[in-house]
């Protein structure tokens, strides 16, 4: 099945009530803007995924900052959009797809698997010359099944308790950090409390999936990548960043290359040091090329 849509296909698609356009976009500093800028102006039909509300939990303190919603919370939110189980999901955002990649994930979560990332997001829709829109669509609710995908927690996740009874253990876990280098490093932190990474982690920043114009690069490209940081089976492979959110654009790369079943941390790293017994690592990746 495709994974993504491009500009031309969704502008084909605006209209068709089997389509169900989600704007996913955030900032993860300035909470309110990613629905500002989508009042501004958006893909025309397209509704609003607020991550902090639509495509997260309830925080506790100590589950990170962005803890997954309820597998029947996101249903229906879901559901109140139209969206049915022959649907066709689209997601976008303005950043290279990470908000996007979330809300893919949670849908693959509770069993869908028709979702597409709009290849490029909403920079390469306004480069290609379609139109934004004011209007505010009225959501249409529908049937959906309310999935119960029991397996999905062991086939899709890892807890902190797993992450670290497997630390440092390259042969049963390939830990991705999906940050940027800096905050990966522990130079700098800009959101949460304590910097560094998780001891043995790799970093794979999530934009070094990404073209200049922000579409997603060759699966072949993406292969290699991700190949070259271990020879473990995907299946092997966990994804984590700050909280949960940019890990998927990680996870989406691998499934798109072809290396299908890596796992996602939600809690990541906001979870991570909530617990001050857990071991914290700063600088390169010991024995990583500098």
């Amino acid at each position: 099945m495709n994974m993504l849509v491009s500009t031309a296909e969704l502008a084909l698609h605006l209209n068709d009530p089997n389509w169900v356009i989600f704007d996913c976009r955030h900032d993860l500093v300035d909470l309110a803007k990613g629905e500002r800028v989508y009042r501004e102006g958006h893909i025309p039909n397209a509704h609003f995924a607020n991550l902090e509300i639509d495509l997260s939990g309830e925080k506790n303190g100590k589950n990170g900052r962005h803890p997954l919603p309820s597998q029947s919370a996101f249903t229906a939110f879901l559901a109140r959009h139209g969206v049915t189980d022959t649907s066709t999901i689209v997601a976008y955002d303005d950043a290279g797809g990470p908000y996007a990649a979330r809300l893919w994930w949670l849908a693959r979560w509770v069993g869908l698997t028709n979702i597409v990332l709009l290849d490029g997001g909403l920079p390469k829709w306004i480069a290609d010359g379609h139109a934004l829109s004011r209007d505010v669509p009225v959501p249409k609710p529908a049937a959906l099944r309310a999935y119960a995908n029991i397996n999905a927690d062991a086939l899709m996740l890892v807890s902190a308790d797993d992450v670290k009874a497997r630390l440092n253990d390259d042969a049963a876990m390939t830990l991705i950090d999906a940050r940027a280098a800096e905050r990966y490093r522990g130079d700098v932190e800009p959101i949460d409390p304590v910097a560094g990474h998780i001891p043995g982690a790799h970093n794979r920043f999530f934009k070094d999936n990404l073209n200049p114009d922000l579409t997603l690069r060759s699966a072949a490209e993406l292969k290699a990548a991700f190949t070259a940081l271990s020879s473990n089976p995907p299946t092997q492979f966990v994804h984590q960043c700050g909280s949960g959110v940019t890990a998927c654009a990680n996870l989406f790369a691998m499934e798109y290359a072809g290396l299908s079943g890596s796992k996602l941390y939600a809690g990541s790293w906001s979870e991570w040091v909530s617990d001050p017994t857990r071991p914290v690592a700063k600088g390169q990746r010991q024995g990583a090329a500098r």
